[in-house]
Parts: structure tokens; C-alpha cells; sequence
């Protein structure tokens, strides 16, 4: 869900962890996103580091990102992932917070709530 951010609710992440990486400035995150991602944050007591979020069209293309990907509708994050026991933090506290998009990679996890794409899905690349 599109809407207003209150920075100050959020604890565990600022603003600009979620804008585009290329400087551009866009910024199109998803209330709802946020709000998860910084109780998941609570409940694996590890910081969450946000490699990828909002992506511009160029800057996705420069990552190899899907034609429709979710980081384009601001539902979509990175996370960098620092090893096994990390990787299973972050992993048990997105299923306890009700994500059921998730993809595992050997460096990050993403995951998002694009509501357009299969649904309890985890892929591994």
C-alpha cells in the first residue's frame, strides 16, 4: 500500500536506504514494506543492511533486473546476507512477519509484496 511514511515510527531504517542507488533521488517505497521490514528487523535482532530497494527503469537494467520487476513499484528490498546464521535470522523473521515472496541468493535475500506474482513462493539463485 502507497502512503505516508512516518520516519519517526520507524526505528531500524531511514529514508534513503530506500531510494534508487544511482543518485537519481526516486523513491516510490511501499508503506506497507517498511513497516514489515522493520519488525522483522526487531524480531531477528540483527541489522538488516538494504542492498537494492526503489530501482529507476536504468538502474534496473543495469542490475539485470526483471523487465517487471517489484523493485520498480517500490515492493521489493535486498537484503545483504553476512553468512548462514544471518541468512536464517532474517529468513525465520520475514516468514513470522507473513512474506511469502522470497528469494535466496548466495549474498542477499530478497523479498516483496507484489501482489501480482505468484504467491508462497521461495526461489533459490
Amino acid at each position: 500500500m502507497k502512503g505516508v511514511i512516518n520516519w519517526d515510527e520507524v526505528k531500524n531504517f531511514t529514508l534513503d536506504e530506500f531510494e534508487c542507488r544511482c543518485g537519481c533521488g526516486f523513491n516510490n517505497i511501499d508503506r506497507d514494506l517498511v513497516y514489515k521490514l522493520d519488525e522483522a528487523r526487531n524480531i531477528a535482532g540483527i541489522p538488516f543492511f538494504i542492498n537494492s530497494a526503489c530501482r529507476c527503469l536504468k538502474r534496473n537494467i543495469s542490475e539485470g533486473g526483471e523487465e517487471l520487476s517489484s523493485h520498480l513499484q517500490g515492493l521489493a528490498v535486498d537484503i545483504k546476507v553476512l553468512g548462514s546464521a544471518h541468512r536464517f535470522l532474517i529468513l525465520k523473521s520475514l516468514f513470522a512477519l507473513g512474506f511469502v515472496r522470497i528469494g535466496v541468493y548466495k549474498n542477499f535475500i530478497h523479498c516483496d509484496l507484489d501482489k501480482t506474482k505468484p504467491q508462497n513462493v521461495v526461489w533459490y539463485k
